[in-house]
This record gives structure tokens, C-alpha cells and sequence, in this order.
């Protein structure tokens, strides 16, 4: 073969269809030795296509599923689509056609994108959320939810996007705004369907501990669910009109506080409220529940908001003293946490100090300790949330604030007033959907019988086609005006009945798709139960952190509750996950460095990157941009730099062929930086630093390149091999030039030999009495004596030490030289 030049678009669409057409990706289920499940989070079927910071994480399970398959073992490393929800029916309204179309379009194209990233995905297997074949069993799951209790129907306050028309989970709620458009969020009264994923909330936060997961998502779930011990204490409600009495039971953690109460906060929505309130009141307390009404939760809890309020014009009976205290209501109190109402103790609470600061409330100080801060007339110049020493608490003084806390918890139970109680920030999941664009639930409404289940041989209750499925902004699903498909006959009682006409969010496909992906085409269960047991659980899951709360604490749910139906033989899907740092870029429109979008106006495309510099440039670039796990700022600099060092590795290992400069044997310099090589990769693979696995290859080849003899065709092959899963485009075309026989892929990963490993010469630090003074190079087998020697010829060591003796000397070899003199 003659000379080439180095130009990726001449080969590496050829290797593609090579490697499919020799199905090279196809992983054979059935040898399950040695397996392993590396998955990505799939993509939404939303957008026109991907930009550059999309490919990250695929590139990465990539890279490790090559190196993997190159080790032996079993690859299973399966694409599939997100395609039913907001994001995809949001696109399709912005194209003005129909969700089917846009959703099949954008899948065409994102497919296509993905094959340009060379990866190594089993076609096969992929799987779209909106396949009626696959929604079969994500309607299956909710009716057998349904059957277990865990899905409900209710009428509750929801989070309501004007924009998009339809209700949202908190989890989908960012900064008061829609996760998907950004519009502002208000409050709104519907008859939902939920999930009780708060039945799970015990086992999603203990069984974390067990998982190889990033700390920070481990941290963000666990705050989510919110775990809280404490007591549910008894209050008398004193109605400001009638005098009647109602009792109200308020959550607290610092029941040792209680003393401090001074006043009681209700939530706007709280269903006592007109009950209790007074009549001068009446006007002012319905005015500040409309404007709560018109905020998210999120923005309501948030710590830094203002603190406003209203007086009800009741009161309530503190139970440890007997004191009539005044009750409010302010938005930062939620009807879906605890009960509803708090007791507010301004000294050791800092919202309620805020509070009562600004309305002028007592504040009684009920724990004391040093470590308090106070203004110079001794008062509390803010609240202390410590522990310490009980005062102003009747018969409690003096007492440990934890001792205390347990024993008026105890001396409340005996009075019937109280009990020990866990609380959790984590809500039931809102399912419902007022949108045509999803999974239709599959429940149907009669008078005679209520809600009954669609009978499961009878699913999938397939979504029709519409003309018009814009959301209404009723609170109805567009189905609803669809009388054909609506009016049904009552499974259980054959009388005129109604379908639910609401749809499922589009985290209910997502919650159990890498079962699918095991047995794509099974159709007596969501998985053949013998590939399961052979495959389950996925081994590395890779995707971003925006994922951390909403989708993985979701499939974790939705898997336990499978194990708990026996359905799964595991209690958590996803063994290990890697979570990949966003690519950011300076925005055209703000000047500022963002997350990469097309909104944003900062977006690159991986097209024009690839037609430019060839796909294995993208790939090695998407990795050596920095630590895989951290965000990292775009370079088209940083492109160049890629690009120049595989043309010089082509040129350099053409030059070998073409110049007929192998040696029969390879010499120990090379033979050395071979070995470290092979080290250097595979360590760094396996510990998931693939940017310094890239630098590691730079490094070898700057090394390498102007050497004239000592070259093996050992040395080229091991090379390649270790370089093919990072670029194997470029990787098999040039082991085809070199005349090797088979595909590089086919080759075994090499192993080092430690022996190679050691340098003949070490730099080590040099301090005097601790303090560093310098660097030395020495020979790596050099004895203390010696290193001694040689650091006190130097000027830089001898002028702090003088010419000895020593009072004592310590080398800890190959590292560092300690002098005390």
C-alpha cells in the first residue's frame, strides 16, 4: 500500500459499515460468562439534534465498553429513545405537526448522529417509550400499582405550568419556574393520580449506603427524602368566633423547645382555617391564600425568601404550659409536609426568629449556651439551633437539651398528647398528565364501581390519533373530547363507564427501560426472566447530574416495587453510576460561560466538527477536555491540538511501514515507555481518568516519534490495540496499511510487565528540618549515604546545613530526603 496521507473522511465511514455489517456490536445474550451492562441514559426524542456536549458520557461507556470487549468480556451496550412526555410534544408544537412525526424525525437524525460517534450500541435492542409494545408494560407496572394500592386518585393542590398547560411533580419545578419552558409556576386544585413512592421513602435512603454511587447524588437524594425524627405534639385550636375547640397535631424535631413557642403558623391551605379564623381577619387571610396559591412550593420553602404572614385571629393552647399562643399563616408552612401547622420558637429557629423579628412576636430563649449569639443587653442577637442547657421550661431547667427532648416526648405520650414520630420531606409522586403526547393510564372510570383497572390481557390501551392535540388549559387531557375513545364499557360491570382521559409523565417510560433492554421483543413479561437473572443489575450507568433526583429516585421506586411483586430478582437497577460533567461554552448572547445549548446561542454542532476533523478527533476531544465527572469549558483550540496529535501518530506509524524501519528486536528505552503505557491506559480506564488516559498516549508518542531504531511491530500493535477504543476508526485503518491480520479489536488488551516499570533514575524532594529546599535527581537504587552525598553538592541544600554531622538524616526512597542538622 502506498503512502497516504492522514484524512479521516476516507475511512472512517467505510469501518462503520464494516462494523455492521460483520455485527461486531451484536451482543449474544445468552453467555452471560463474564458479563457486563454498561448503559446510558437515553436521550429525549426532542430538538432537532445533539450539540457537542452530548456525546461526553456516550463516548465514555463507549470507550469502557471497547476496552471491556477487548478484556474478554460480554458486552451488552444497548440505545434506545425517551419518546413520550413534555419535551417531545413541547417540540412537535414548536414545528406545528403531529408528536408521532416530529418524534420519528428526530430520532432518524439523532440515530444517525450517534453512528458518526462510532459507538458501539446493539441496534438491535433499541427501544422508543412511545412503542405500543413497550408501553404495554409500562401500563402493566401502574396496574399492578393500582391493584397494590400505591396508585390513587385525589384531588390536590398541584403545581400547574400556564405555559405548557398542565401539571408538574415538585422534582419539576426549578426556581418557581416549568423545567421544560421556564414559565412561572402557580398553584391549582385537581383530581390527580399519585404514586406512593412515600411508602418506599425508609428503604430508598437506607439501601443508598450499599451503592457505588458519586457521594453528591447519594447527598442530594437523601436531602430530597428528607428523613427527620422527632414528635407529633397535640395543640387545642381556640376558634376566634365560637370559642369552639379542634385539636391540631403539630411535627416537631426539638420537642425539648417547646417551651419557646410562642406563636403557631398554619398553612394557607390548611383545612381548618375558616373554622378558626375571626371575621376582622376573614378578609386579609383569603387575600394572602389567593397569593399563595399563585407560588411553587419550592419558592414558598425557600430559606432566604421574605417571610410574610397573616394573624388568623385565633389561638392555640401550648400543651406543656398552658399558654394561649397567637396562630398565623405564611406561605413558607406547607400543607404536604408533616401536618400542615408548626409551632414556631423563634430563639432556636432561624425562619421563625426572621418571623417573629418582623411581626413583632415574643421570642423566649428556652435553650442556653456559650456558644449562642447575643447583643449587648444579653438577648438573643439570633437564633441558636444547638443543643445545650433547658431554661425558662418549668420543671425542665437545667436539664441536657437532649435529655429533654426525650423526656417530654415521654411525658406527653403518658398524657395522650404526644408520640414519637418520623417525618419525611419526600411527597407522593403527582403521575398525572393533562397532555395528549403519553402513556393513556390505564383505569377506567364508572359510577357503579369507581376506578377499575383495564384487565391486563387487554393492554396496551393504545394512545389514538388525534388531528388537534394542543393542551386545553381546562385541566382536561385533549383525549377527553375524543368520545369514541373515552365512553367504554365498566370491566367489572359491563355498564357504561368512561376511560381515564389524563396521561403518564414522561419519567414513567424511563423508570424501567434497562429491563427492556435485556429481551427487547419478549412478550409474555416486561423481560425474559432467565436474561434477566443472567444480566440484571446494569453494571455502570452513565448520565448527567440533572438526573440525580427526579429519574434515578424514580427507577429505584419502581424497581423495588417490582422486586417486592416478585416480578425482578433485584432490589436496585443500576449497581455503579457515573455522573459526567456538563461541557460548557461563552454564550453569543450574554458573554458569560454556560451550559452549552442552542437557546443559549453557545452550542457547537458535532456535524461540523466531524466533516472538519473526523469523528475520532470529536471522541478523543470529548474526553481529554477534562476529568470526566466536572464541567468543562469548550476549546476550539483544544480540537486542533487532538487533531494534530493523531496526525502525527499517522504519520509516525506510516512513516515505520513505509520507511521499512521496524527493528527485529525492541530496545529498553522503548520497551519501558511500551510498559508504562500499557499501565498508564489501563489503570487509568478502569479509574475512569480517561482525559489523563489521552495525555498518557500524547506523551508516549512525543516520546517515541523521533526515534530511528529500537521500534517492534510489537510495539505498533500494542499501540493500537490501546488505542482502539478510544479512536477506532483510526485505530483499524491503520492496523489494515500495516498488513496485521484479522481487526485490532480482535487482538487481547495487553498486560505490563512491572519489571519495566522501574526508572533507572528518580527525582526526589529534599527538605531541611521539614521544610522543603529542592529537588534531586538520583539513581533510582541509590543508597541513603549516597543521596546524602549528592544532595549536599548541591548549593541549594548545602548552604542551610553546613558540612554536618547530622543529628539525623531520613530517606524514604525513590520519594524524599529529610536533613536535621
Amino acid at each position: 500500500m502506498s503512502k497516504r496521507e492522514f484524512d479521516p473522511k476516507s475511512y472512517e465511514a467505510k469501518w462503520r459499515k464494516i462494523w455492521d455489517e460483520k455485527e461486531l456490536h451484536r451482543t449474544d445474550t445468552d453467555k452471560a460468562e463474564k458479563k457486563y451492562f454498561c448503559m446510558d441514559m437515553f436521550p429525549y426524542a426532542s430538538g432537532s439534534g445533539l450539540h457537542v456536549g452530548h456525546p461526553r458520557g456516550y463516548v465514555l461507556s463507549d470507550v469502557l465498553s471497547r476496552y471491556l470487549k477487548n478484556k474478554g468480556y460480554n458486552v451488552l451496550h444497548p440505545m434506545g429513545f425517551d419518546a413520550f412526555g413534555l419535551p417531545a410534544e413541547n417540540d412537535a408544537i414548536k414545528k406545528k405537526i403531529n408528536p408521532k412525526i416530529s418524534v420519528r424525525t428526530n430520532i432518524e437524525n439523532f440515530k444517525k448522529q450517534l453512528n458518526c460517534f462510532g459507538c458501539m450500541y446493539d441496534w438491535d435492542r433499541e427501544i422508543k417509550t412511545s412503542d405500543p409494545d413497550y408501553y404495554r408494560w409500562t401500563q402493566w407496572i401502574f396496574v399492578k400499582m393500582f391493584k397494590a394500592g400505591l396508585a390513587y386518585r385525589k384531588k390536590v393542590p398541584i403545581n400547574w405550568c400556564e405555559s405548557c398547560k398542565t401539571g408538574l411533580a415538585n422534582e419539576e419545578v426549578i426556581n418557581g419556574g416549568c423545567e421544560r419552558c421556564g414559565n412561572q409556576v402557580v398553584r391549582r386544585d385537581l383530581m390527580q393520580w399519585m404514586l406512593r413512592i412515600t411508602k418506599y421513602a425508609e428503604r430508598l435512603l437506607n439501601d443508598l449506603d450499599d451503592l457505588d454511587w458519586p457521594e453528591r447524588v447519594k447527598m442530594l437524594q437523601r436531602n430530597w427524602i428528607g428523613r427527620s425524627e422527632g414528635a407529633e405534639v397535640a395543640f387545642r385550636l381556640i376558634s376566634a368566633e365560637s370559642g369552639e375547640s379542634h385539636e391540631i397535631k403539630v411535627f416537631t424535631t426539638r420537642p425539648d423547645t417547646l417551651f419557646g413557642a410562642t406563636y403557631m403558623v398554619m398553612a394557607p391551605e390548611h383545612p381548618l382555617l375558616d373554622s378558626i379564623m375571626s371575621e376582622t381577619q376573614r378578609d386579609a387571610v383569603h387575600e394572602y391564600k389567593a397569593a399563595a396559591r399563585r407560588k411553587s412550593e419550592l419558592q414558598r420553602s425557600a430559606l432566604e425568601k421574605d417571610k410574610t404572614g397573616v394573624f388568623t385571629g385565633a389561638f392555640a393552647i401550648n400543651p406543656v404550659n398552658n399558654e394561649k399562643i397567637p396562630v398565623w399563616i405564611s406561605d413558607y408552612v406547607l400543607m404536604t409536609y408533616g401536618t400542615g401547622a408548626i409551632m414556631a420558637v423563634p430563639a432556636h429557629d432561624e425562619r421563625d426568629f426572621e418571623f417573629a423579628t418582623r411581626f413583632e412576636l415574643p421570642i423566649v430563649e428556652v435553650i442556653s449556651s456559650p456558644d449562642s449569639s447575643r447583643n449587648e443587653d444579653g438577648t438573643l442577637a439570633e437564633a441558636y439551633a444547638g443543643d445545650g442547657v433547658m431554661v425558662n421550661s418549668g420543671d425542665y431547667n437545667g436539664m441536657a437539651s437532649r435529655e429533654g427532648k426525650e423526656k417530654i416526648t415521654r411525658d406527653l405520650e403518658e398524657k395522650g398528647l404526644g408520640e414519637v414520630k418520623v417525618n419525611y420531606k419526600l411527597r407522593d409522586w403527582i403521575f398525572s398528565r393533562q397532555r395528549y403526547w403519553g402513556e393513556p393510564i390505564p383505569i377506567v372510570i364508572c359510577d357503579q364501581c369507581g376506578e377499575v383497572a383495564v384487565p391486563e390481557e387487554e393492554l396496551p390501551v393504545r394512545l389514538p390519533d388525534v388531528e388537534h392535540y394542543e393542551p386545553t388549559g381546562t385541566g382536561e387531557s385533549p383525549l377527553a373530547a375524543i368520545s369514541d375513545w373515552v365512553n367504554v364499557r365498566c370491566p367489572k360491570c359491563g355498564g357504561p363507564a368512561k376511560r381515564e382521559t389524563n396521561t403518564m409523565p414522561q419519567w414513567a417510560g424511563s423508570c424501567w427501560y434497562h429491563m427492556r433492554y435485556i429481551s427487547p421483543n419478549y412478550t409474555e413479561g416486561m423481560a425474559d426472566p432467565v436474561d434477566e437473572a443472567r444480566w440484571m443489575p446494569v453494571d455502570l450507568y452513565v448520565g448527567g447530574i440533572e438526573h440525580a433526583i427526579l429519574h434515578l429516585l424514580y427507577a429505584r421506586f419502581y424497581q423495588k416495587f417490582l422486586y417486592d411483586i416478585k416480578a425482578v430478582k433485584w432490589e436496585e437497577p443500576y449497581k455503579k453510576l457515573f455522573c459526567i460533567g456538563m461541557v460548557t461554552r461563552k454564550s453569543e448572547k450574554t458573554g458569560k460561560v454556560e451550559k452549552m445549548s442552542k437557546s443559549k446561542g453557545n452550542a457547537v454542532s458535532p456535524d461540523e466538527i466531524i466533516e472538519s476533523y473526523g469523528t475520532d478527533t470529536l471522541r478523543i476531544y470529548e474526553l481529554f477536555i477534562g476529568p470526566p465527572e466536572q464541567d468543562s469549558e469548550w476549546s476550539d483550540r483544544g480540537i486542533v491540538g487532538v487533531y494534530r496529535f493523531l496526525k502525527k501518530t499517522w504519520e509516525m506509524v506510516t512513516g515505520w511501514k513505509d520507511n521499512n524501519s521496524f527493528s527485529s528486536e525492541e530496545s529498553v528505552e522503548v520497551k519501558k515507555l511500551r510498559h508504562h503505557l500499557i499501565f498508564n491506559i489501563t489503570e487509568r480506564v478502569e479509574n475512569f481518568k480517561f482525559n489523563t488516559a489521552v495525555s498518557a498516549f500524547m506523551e508516549f508518542v512525543n516520546a517515541v516519534s523521533n526515534m530511528k531504531e529500537g521500534i517492534t511491530h510489537e510495539t505498533v500493535t500494542h499501540l493500537l490495540v490501546l488505542l482502539s477504543p478510544f479512536a477506532p476508526h483510526f485505530a483499524c485503518e491503520l492496523w489494515e496499511y500495516l498488513g496485521f491480520s484479522g481487526m485490532v479489536f480482535d487482538s487481547p488488551w495487553p498486560a505490563h510487565d512491572p519489571r519495566f516499570l522501574e526508572d533507572d533514575e528518580v527525582e526526589i524532594g529534599v527538605q531541611v528540618k521539614g521544610k522543603f529546599r529542592g529537588s534531586i535527581l538520583i539513581p533510582s537504587e541509590a543508597s541513603r549515604e549516597s543521596v546524602l552525598e549528592m544532595a549536599m553538592s548541591k548549593d541549594f541544600i548545602s548552604r542551610h546545613i553546613g558540612e554536618g554531622p547530622f543529628r539525623k538524616v531520613i530517606y524514604v526512597k525513590g520519594r524524599v530526603l529529610n536533613i536535621i542538622p
